[in-house]
């Protein structure tokens, strides 16, 4: 709000003073991208792939995950597409604030559709994985970390592990990295707010609330339409009963705005239930740790808003690309509150949109991480409530 009235009132100097800074915060961000998403990745895909505990329960467990995050991403890019498209922003404004980029080349008629399409599918598996990490190609290097997470998986336990090993250590230092940064996010994110502010003026101000009623109104519709009916049906209870498994739990995740810090709770109530050791012991806190339903919702939002706010118009395949990329991202994002905004990154490079405007949406993350990080839980809850039933 202070970068904001800065730059609607100060002299566009001024403003422009702080830009460098800005700058320099989202290249802290940018740097921790590749590091933290493909160890990430790897670490939770692996484990997950490579544990014969698991037996049914576990692949169920993933097939629900997958189903639930792609109808999440795909329901909130229907929804907000047309919603945000009235969101109203000076035209002169939000050019202003576009990146100098070569020009699109012109369509071509006949089968350009069917040529982008294609060339959309060639370009998930690079060539170059190198190149592509040099490029900012960031959805390629997402399905070449999945697949080498499935091929490790299959490796014997003396070679997987120390691997898995390596890989959780990398995980876990660029996580604690990412919390420093965001240590910073307060001068990171005015040094944005002001130059923004001033270029767009009072309009970003009445665009960016659109974005946080959209943003947490589809979280709650999601996970209302979503959540609920799998826990209530999947897990066989009833309303009430499943309501209340969930409320502890998310009371901790909406004051605390962390999924992890809300895994206590989760374990007790559902020892309570009556849960299968392989669902309490295990498949719940990975779920916890990976698992992140509100963030299909927030990252599909969020990168449509962007390009909104920039001016871009996102093509039928860069969708696609924002709905792939947000599937997988949401398994890389560090459980404390606001990571579900630093790995947007990845979304917004398949789609072609600056990141820069990641500072706007930390700004104002506050009361959509609550409702976001209350999704997560819920859908935790959902998915071992259902695999409860499954795995008796």
């Amino acid at each position: 709000m202070a970068g904001f009235a800065l730059g609607l009132v100060a002299p566009a100097s001024i403003a422009g003073a702080l830009a460098p800074i800005g700058t320099l915060f989202i290249n802290l961000i940018r740097v921790t991208v590749f590091p933290l998403v493909v160890s990430m990745l790897v670490a939770s895909i692996g484990a997950i792939a490579s544990s014969r505990a698991l037996g049914r329960a576990g692949g169920r467990a993933i097939a629900m995950a997958l189903v639930l995050l792609t109808v999440a991403a795909a329901g909130s890019a229907i929804v907000a597409t047309p919603v945000l498209a009235r969101v109203h922003i000076d035209r002169a404004a939000a050019q202003a604030l576009q990146p100098a980029a070569p020009v699109a080349s012109p369509a071509r008629p006949g089968g350009a559709t069917d040529s982008r399409v294609s060339q959309w599918i060639v370009d998930l598996v690079p060539s170059n994985v190198v190149r592509a990490v040099a490029e900012d190609a960031m959805l390629p290097v997402i399905v070449v970390s999945v697949l080498f997470a499935l091929a490790l998986a299959g490796v014997r336990d003396e070679r997987r592990l120390p691997v898995l090993h390596v890989i959780e250590g990398v995980s876990e230092a660029m996580q604690r990295l990412v919390a420093g940064i965001l240590e910073l996010a307060p001068v990171g994110v005015f040094a944005l707010a002001a130059p923004l502010a001033a270029r767009l003026g009072s309009a970003a101000v009445g665009a960016v609330a659109a974005y946080i009623v959209l943003v947490v109104s589809l979280t709650i519709a999601a996970s209302l339409l979503l959540l609920y009916p799998l826990g209530i049906v999947g897990g066989r209870m009833r309303p009430a009963a499943f309501a209340s498994l969930c409320a502890p739990s998310q009371a901790v995740a909406f004051s605390s705005r962390s999924s992890l810090a809300a895994l206590p709770a989760m374990l007790e109530t559902a020892e309570q239930s009556g849960a299968p050791p392989v669902v309490a012991g295990f498949i719940l806190p990975l779920a916890a740790s990976v698992f992140r339903f509100g963030a299909a919702v927030a990252q599909t939002v969020g990168v449509l808003f962007l390009a909104r706010l920039y001016g871009i118009d996102l093509s039928p395949a860069q969708l696609a690309s924002v709905v792939v990329a947000v599937i997988f991202t949401t398994f890389a994002v560090p459980g404390i509150p606001g990571g579900s905004i630093l790995a947007m990154v990845p979304v917004l490079h398949a789609a072609d949109v600056p990141i820069d405007g990641i500072g706007i949406l930390l700004a104002v993350d506050a009361i959509p991480d609550m409702f976001r990080t209350t999704a997560n839980v819920t859908g935790t809850l959902a998915v071992a409530a259902a695999l409860s039933r499954t795995a008796e």
